[in-house]
């Protein structure tokens, strides 16, 4: 069995609403799952450079980094010519305050990409870790809303 390691970054880009809330952007993957956006660390590029990179690429949207968030790590399968590939992936996260760009112009990666309020971002993630990052993303900019 073969095994790679990959190394991604990507980020949670939020915006403040009138009403003292907030908005994150999240972005639909082909075949309808909701998620953060993130992908691989190209040779040379450090993590905040690709978080930047892929955020623009697949919202649209420019953003400035305001902190860095615990990574996670998971395994997944991938085919490759014609044969099972386990990968073992950490991706860095970073909380990213919405700058300018417009969600419609993602690229082709995508299939849609929308602000939604943190509460029914958390719900909406269609991966647990990720709806873990998007909890602690909710706790440090709300507080834990509990009292």
């Amino acid at each position: 069995m073969t095994a790679r390691f990959q190394i991604s970054a990507g980020g949670v880009v939020f915006r403040r609403t009138g009403e003292g809330g907030v908005e994150v952007a999240l972005i639909a993957t082909p075949g309808g799952r909701w998620a953060l956006p993130k992908g691989l660390v190209e040779k040379g590029e450090s993590l905040e450079s690709t978080a930047l990179r892929e955020v623009q690429e697949e919202t649209g949207l420019e953003a400035e980094i305001v902190g860095r968030l615990d990574p996670i790590e998971y395994w997944y399968w991938w085919q490759e010519e014609g044969q099972k590939v386990r990968h073992h992936k950490k991706v860095y996260f970073f909380l990213m305050a919405y700058r300018s760009g417009d969600v419609a112009d993602h690229d082709f990666e995508v299939e849609d990409v929308r602000w939604f309020p943190i509460d029914e971002a958390i719900q909406k993630a269609s991966y647990p870790l990720e709806r873990q990052v998007l909890q602690r993303v909710r706790e440090r900019l709300l507080g834990s809303g509990e009292g």
